[in-house]
């Protein structure tokens, strides 16, 4: 498959009428070799590497990449290998746990508004903003830690809160940061084997928590507000990617391409050296040749 129509083909810009059934979590298009794609991935790393040098070097715009799943879909994984080859100077990632005292304290885009990236550099959010519209959606609960006045919790709240992170997305890509949203898609039979592979190998046994069983018991309820979440928020600036996570060596290649295709977008290019500039670069050059 065309790696621009694999990029396409898992692309929501366009939320009306998004049905998640229509996306299989174990698709791989054509790919039916994970050596092949796994020689696609390793290509791809290097040409995004150079593409994040000239980000840097040209300093005009920003990327943000944001991953949400259900626990043990990949996203930790997926960030791992497909930006091993991007400098770190120019890369940073935040995870997103439980919002602190002091976050709470304001509103709900604040604590990710403070790490969003600066220009040239790449940033990503490991869970987001998206998580006010999902856990605390399926644990409507949490909303009473928020300090919010009764008067804004109705029942139009989620509605809102799309409304605003959509004004905000629109926002950001008005100055200068483009925002490119990741669901792993992972089916309940294989996030049940994952869970039994970390409980059965001692080397993966870190990465398990009880937390996890009893979120599984809400898997209805996420998938409604995935599909919701996403039905609401995609945007021609701010696309979600509906990525197949049964099989990891094909997700990462899908994020993979993803990301390049979005840098090649920009028109990346080193910075053109000014006459002024160039004739300071050959006095310096003169006068280290005489040293």
């Amino acid at each position: 498959m065309n790696l621009d129509k694999l990029v396409k083909t898992y692309r929501v810009e366009a939320g009306k009428g998004f049905k998640l059934k229509d996306y299989d979590p174990a698709d791989t298009a054509h790919w039916r070799s994970k050596e092949h794609a796994e020689q696609a991935l390793q290509q791809g790393i290097e040409r995004m590497a150079e593409l994040q040098d000239k980000l840097y070097a040209q300093d005009h715009w920003a990327l943000l990449l944001i991953f949400q799943a259900m626990d043990a879909a990949g996203k930790d994984g997926a960030i791992k290998h497909v930006m091993s080859g991007v400098n770190p100077q120019g890369c940073q990632v935040y995870s997103f746990k439980a919002p602190s005292e002091r976050e709470l304290q304001h509103d709900f885009l604040w604590r990710t508004t403070c790490d969003l990236p600066e220009r040239g550099h790449i940033g990503i959010f490991n869970r987001s903003y998206y998580e006010e519209v999902l856990v605390v959606r399926v644990h409507p609960e949490i909303l009473e830690n928020e300090n919010l006045s009764p008067s804004l919790c109705g029942k139009n709240i989620w509605q809102e809160r799309f409304e605003d992170i959509q004004a905000f997305e629109r926002h950001m890509w008005r100055n200068g940061t483009v925002i490119r949203k990741f669901f792993l898609h992972l089916s309940k039979k294989e996030q049940k084997k994952r869970f039994l592979d970390r409980l059965d190998e001692p080397g993966k046994n870190w990465k398990f928590s009880a937390a996890d069983i009893r979120e599984r018991d809400y898997w209805d309820d996420y998938q409604s507000a995935y599909e919701d979440m996403i039905r609401n928020t995609a945007s021609k600036h701010a696309p979600w990617y509906v990525v197949p996570a049964d099989n990891k060596w094909f997700s990462r290649l899908v994020v993979a391409e993803v990301i390049i295709h979005t840098l090649e977008s920009l028109n990346l290019a080193y910075p053109k050296v000014e006459d002024d500039k160039r004739k300071e670069l050959e006095s310096a050059k003169k006068s280290l040749l005489k040293k």
